[in-house]
């Protein structure tokens, strides 16, 4: 697959190889069908409350989305990512890259380095575990619980990932944010 291949297709591709159509896929993760193929067609936002919805509808881990780092030399593969081997999920609409840090998902915990867009915003949504970061630059609002933060470039955060949660980037230059992520999330 094409490692910048956006989620859409790799939606669509995975719900015919499932042989689903529009309507049993979008039934089962109780969006509609026009949402659904508006997300298929990357035309629409796709949040990852959606997303993990979708996931779950087709049997796979939200990880199945992360394009492969399988070109690494074997004794590197799952100790060392380099980073022109980054797997990286493109949230359609939203503004919002996410790269694995981490070799795998098969260990405790998941390191992400997100890039946010100005304005681009997550959308709300929980699952279980917990998680911290560091703004790296820019500047990154997160929401837990209904509160909201303004984070800075080298501020850090940590919160129990049960908590509704998400973030936006108000600034005017893409926020840079290292997450973990335990246990591994997508």
């Amino acid at each position: 697959m094409d490692p910048e291949a956006v989620v859409g297709g790799q939606i669509r591709e995975l719900r015919k190889m499932k042989k689903l159509t529009l309507t049993q896929l979008a039934h089962a993760a109780g969006i509609s069908v026009g949402y659904l193929s508006q997300i298929e067609r990357n035309q629409s936002k796709l949040p990852i409350g959606v997303l993990k919805k979708l996931s779950d509808a087709l049997g796979v881990h939200m990880n199945w989305f992360f394009n492969g780092n399988m070109q690494a030399p074997s004794e590197e593969r799952n100790i060392i990512v380099r980073k022109d081997r980054r797997r990286r999920l493109t949230f359609t609409g939203l503004g919002i890259v996410e790269e694995l840090l981490s070799p795998n998902l098969a260990g405790p915990l998941e390191l992400l380095l997100s890039t946010v867009e100005p304005g681009a915003d997550s959308g709300e949504y929980s699952h279980d575990g917990n998680e911290a970061g560091i703004v790296i630059t820019g500047q990154l609002d997160l929401w837990v619980d209904g509160r909201r933060f303004r984070l800075e470039e080298g501020d850090s955060f940590s919160f129990a990932s049960t908590s509704r949660h998400r973030c936006a980037n108000p600034g005017k230059v893409p926020a840079k944010v290292v997450w973990v992520i335990t246990p591994p999330h997508y």
